[in-house]
Order: structure tokens, then sequence, then C-alpha cells
């Protein structure tokens, strides 16, 4: 897995390329829970060339929406594949994080 980091303002985002599961949760936690737990308050995870998630990727950003909600901020996902979103959506996540189709939605969503 490859994660690019940018910021736009005030809003962290992070590109994930490749696949989240259990051998890349943990570069992805090593990134994101410092994160949160140095103060940022806007999160925006790009998905859009990741090729797979597993539960120990949906665990890892639970934790990181759990931890956020704790600190008054807010994590959104954006450009999810079809097959990535029909995970979450089988898996019950898409009442927990916001979910919308553009880095630029995003960020709008967040402002």
């Amino acid at each position: 897995m490859e994660i690019k980091q940018d910021k736009h303002g005030d809003v962290a985002v992070l590109n994930l390329i490749g696949r989240l599961d259990a051998n890349t949760s943990g570069e992805l936690e090593s990134i994101l829970i410092p994160l949160i737990d140095g103060g940022e308050k806007k999160i925006v995870l790009d998905f859009s060339a990741l090729e797979y998630i597993s539960s120990a990727g949906l665990r890892l950003l639970l934790l990181a929406a759990k931890k956020l909600r704790n600190n008054k901020g807010k994590i959104v996902l954006c450009s999810m594949k079809d097959f990535i979103k029909e995970i979450f959506e089988i898996s019950g996540f898409t009442p927990i994080f916001k979910i919308v189709d553009t880095k630029e939605n995003a960020l709008k969503e967040l402002e």
C-alpha cells in the first residue's frame, strides 16, 4: 500500500493506493492515528486508487472515526469504487461515515 499525504487548508487528505488489509493497515494506522492525536480535526480519505479493503482496514477506519468524534473532528471518505462502497454497505458502515463522490465534495463537507 502507498499513502500520499496532502494538506488543503486545515484539512488533511490521505490518498490510499493499493490494498488496505491486515498486512497494510499498520502502515495507515502509523500515519492516521498520530495525525488525529496531533490535533487534526478534518480528514479526507481518498479511495480513488484503493483496490481492496478487508475487515482489518474497516476496524482501523472505525477506530479513527471514534477518535475524531471524541476530539470533535470529522472524517470524510471519497471516490470509492462501487465494490468497496458495497463492502461498507454490507458491513453496516455507511451510516457511520460520510461518503461522497469526489475529493472536491469531501473538502466542501469539511468547510
